[in-house]
């Protein structure tokens, strides 16, 4: 209410020079994030920010333009896309499989060229959606997909919610940059588990799910997972005074357009034939998906007189790593139930290596699936790694069928608890609906105390399972019923792991209550959108009590997540998982600041931290954790941009380097006292 008493005011003069400022500030932390990978403020600070910029706006709406940090968000939805021509075609490359093929392209660029030496950018060839973005005078006008080449579609608005597009370049140019849109790994991960939760067909890799994500008519599911780019390119290398495509992109970056930083400038082609091994064989480091080496003539003058044939540049050509594909057989079928009732279907198959791996089992996903591709029980089977993640069975090979293959059918009865399994509307999925089915609750504990839940360590898979068929556990609170005895009995249980596990189960009772939300597995409730729950309510009690009214409130809680949160308290089973929970002493409170006070109250906000040395009251992670929550930036290394060092005992190199620059040192103590003293 203060902010709104003062934002009423606020003289226009004012204001204008108020959102110039944050959108300067703004602008810059979301280039520190997305495209620098080094956030300076916390998430909560900078949704502070954004507040403060979105209220100024709605008091002078004629100040909004549309390079605003606050235009990300998407639009209303649109009927269908616009059709963009590309005045400068965006060409295809042509491809390389092999050495020779590589050597036989730079051989024709030095006949075609009468230059002996060539240099070469060599680039990773990012597995996403090929991209173009117009800028004109500086701002974004126009973003769009390749299309054939010559004709794209107009995907503004779905680009603007990319924060690592900028919305305005640093300096007043007209330019058309092209590149591509991609979806890291961790982001395709969680989409997947949410689409398996809800029934959804899984995005096959992350490509993909990147386009279906840039193709949505509605940008507000767009703007939900958490898309990013690399620019490479422009249309016309007039348009920057450069005359390399390694000046360009150096170039590019300075105008804050993300590029790739693995690119590297060779001389010969035997560099490239290096670069291409060492990425061949840590392409699986990478966060984000490549397909193979981009190898592109360095000097402009030199790709002006190459030219392009009808598809494709004369002076470039694209590397395509070997498919990591393999022919095995396909020995059954088994299905698993999730803890959300979904029956999954897995194949077992004769040991296969993908990727390094050997590769037991793969991914049909669902029975629509396997009848689309025909596979059969003894078939076999064309096996990959789905964007080199999850191994999943590609198609069965009719043509080596023996005629004693089998149609398999999917049960029609849970394979746990026997109940009917129903296939509900909208899904492809099957579910088993009982909601005291084994399965789901042994699936439920294995998240429950799972890392980004309650983080109990020792109770992996196997023991859960194992505690389960004991009888021992039958739901999330059992586990701090536990008695040390009791444990002793099991196979492969000694004392020593007995008292780690139960060490472990108490100390995760302190556990902020985000972990706690998390891990109730309440349907659609991420682990970000549990912290955000946490944020607004404080407390657990206090959350079991908001209606949806309360809940779409908070920024990103849409109809169907407030739907769930409110169905999943009013069950009488929860509310007595809870009141179990809470007897037992676990906490019920969440133990970082609210949105509203980590700007002023946190001595962590915003600084850079580095831990070094033994602390005898918490360990460094769970020192790390707290840190992070209180709005700091826990990293491995001190440098120039490290704000505090926290050394414990036997602190070594790391605590000279910090002497050496002039770091602000603490010891454990004072450290102790400035958590005290946040907690008071």
């Amino acid at each position: 209410m203060e902010d709104e008493a003062h934002q009423s005011q606020v003289d226009r003069g004012t204001a204008l020079a108020r959102i110039a400022q944050l959108r300067e500030t703004i602008d810059a932390h979301n280039y520190r994030y997305h495209v620098l990978d080094d956030p300076k403020i916390t998430d909560a600070e900078y949704d502070q920010l954004l507040r403060q910029l979105q209220q100024l706006e709605a008091a002078f709406p004629d100040l909004v333009t549309p390079d605003s940090p606050t235009q990300r968000v998407g639009g209303a939805p649109l009927p269908h896309f616009e059709k963009v021509a590309h005045p400068i075609p965006m060409l295809s490359l042509s491809n390389a499989f092999n050495e020779q093929e590589l050597r036989e392209f730079d051989q024709r660029i030095k006949r075609a060229t009468g230059v002996e030496r060539i240099s070469y950018m060599c680039e990773l060839k990012i597995d996403g959606l090929a991209i173009s973005l117009r800028y004109e005078n500086g701002r974004f006008a126009q973003g769009s997909t390749r299309g054939d080449g010559s004709v794209g579609e107009d995907i503004t608005q779905n680009l603007k919610t990319i924060r690592a597009i900028p919305l305005r370049l640093r300096r007043p140019v007209d330019l058309e940059v092209r590149g591509e849109a991609y979806l890291p790994k961790k982001e395709f991960m969680r989409i997947n588990r949410e689409r398996e939760e809800t029934g959804e067909a899984l995005f096959a890799n992350p490509r993909n799910a990147a386009a279906g994500s840039l193709r949505q008519l509605d940008p507000k599911i767009t703007a939900k997972r958490a898309l990013s780019v690399f620019m490479y390119g422009i249309a016309d290398s007039a348009e920057l005074d450069v005359r390399q495509q390694s000046a360009m992109l150096d170039d590019l970056s300075e105008l804050g357009l993300k590029v790739n930083n693995e690119r590297q400038l060779v001389h010969s082609i035997d560099d490239v034939l290096d670069y291409i091994d060492r990425w061949q064989a840590h392409r699986a480091e990478l966060d984000y998906e490549i397909d193979g080496i981009v190898i592109k003539v360095d000097d402009f003058s030199l790709q002006e007189a190459l030219g392009t044939t009808a598809k494709s540049p004369r002076w470039a050509i694209a590397y395509k790593f070997p498919a990591e594909e393999a022919v095995t057989l396909l020995k059954a079928i088994e299905v698993t139930v999730g803890r959300t009732g979904v029956v999954t279907p897995t194949a077992v198959l004769e040991p296969v290596t993908l990727a390094g791996t050997t590769v037991q089992r793969a991914s049909l996903h669902n029975e629509d699936l396997i009848r689309e591709k025909d596979i059969r029980l003894g078939d076999h089977v064309l096996v990959r790694k789905a964007g080199d993640i999850i191994p999943e069975v590609v198609q069965s090979l009719a043509e080596r069928r023996a005629g004693e293959e089998r149609e398999y059918r999917m049960p029609t009865h849970c394979p746990e608890c026997g109940s009917e399994l129903v296939r509900l509307e909208d899904e492809v999925a099957l579910r088993c609906i009982n909601p005291n089915c084994p399965a789901q609750t042994r699936e439920g504990i294995i998240h429950f105390v799972s890392r980004d839940a309650m983080n109990i360590d020792g109770l992996g898979e196997k023991v859960v399972t194992q505690l389960f068929r004991a009888g021992l556990v039958r739901g999330p609170a059992d586990l701090y019923d536990l008695q040390r005895d009791e444990l002793l009995k099991l196979e492969r249980m000694g004392e020593k792991s007995v008292d780690n596990l139960l060490t472990a189960i108490e100390r995760s009772k302190q556990n902020s209550v985000e972990k706690l939300i998390f891990g109730l597995g309440i349907r659609l409730v991420g682990a970000k959108a549990a912290e955000l729950l946490a944020q607004a309510f404080g407390d657990l009690d206090t959350l079991r009590q908001a209606d949806e009214e309360q809940l779409l409130a908070i920024e990103g809680m849409g109809p169907k997540m407030a739907d769930s949160v409110v169905t999943y308290f009013a069950k009488p089973e929860v509310a007595a998982t809870l009141e179990r929970l809470q007897a037992a002493g676990v906490n019920f409170a969440y133990k970082g600041l609210r949105q509203e006070q980590v700007a002023t109250d946190s001595p962590f906000s915003g600084k850079t931290v580095v831990l070094t040395g033994t602390l005898h009251e918490m360990s460094r992670k769970e020192a790390g954790e707290k840190i992070t929550t209180l709005g700091g930036k826990v990293t491995g290394s001190v440098s120039k941009n490290t704000d505090l060092l926290i050394a414990g005992e036997k602190a070594g190199s790391k605590l000279t380097k910090a002497e050496q620059l002039g770091i602000e040192v603490w010891d454990e103590a004072r450290f102790l006292e400035a958590l005290a003293n946040v907690a008071e």
